[in-house]
């Protein structure tokens, strides 16, 4: 059972995705950084020096509605979103030029090897 789960977790795959969860938490923690120290002030001051997440508050007794703090977690999301959304389409891209390559060099293989057999059966017919 060991190495059935040793095999399972060794796996290109997992170890890969393993990484991006890594890689995407830090890269959260920029996003969540940028937007609360840099975005939401820049914002707040364009908008007469109004702190979003303090000024949109609904109080009702001991409960509380923060809707700049749900903004702010909403631009988040957008800006996460967007990240992803333009990396895979790089990868992407990158990926069908890789294909296409690869085509390329299989068609080049097979008119090779169709040449080859010509120039054999051309041989056998000369003898």
């Amino acid at each position: 059972m060991w190495k059935d789960f040793k095999a399972f977790a060794m796996k290109g795959n997992i170890v890969d995705l393993a990484v991006a969860v890594v890689i995407g938490g830090a890269f959260g923690k920029i996003v969540t950084s940028l937007v609360d120290n840099i975005i939401m002030p820049l914002v707040g001051i364009i908008l007469g020096g109004v702190d979003l997440t303090k000024s949109f508050v609904i109080e009702v007794g001991e409960g509380k509605m923060e809707l700049g703090i749900f903004l702010q977690s909403i631009i988040d999301f957008l800006i996460i979103a967007f990240s992803i959304f333009m990396a895979l389409r790089v990868l992407t891209k990158f990926n069908r030029k890789k294909n296409e390559e690869e085509k390329a060099v299989v068609k080049v293989d097979t008119k090779e090897e169709l040449l080859k057999e010509i120039r054999d059966l051309l041989k056998e017919q000369n003898k």
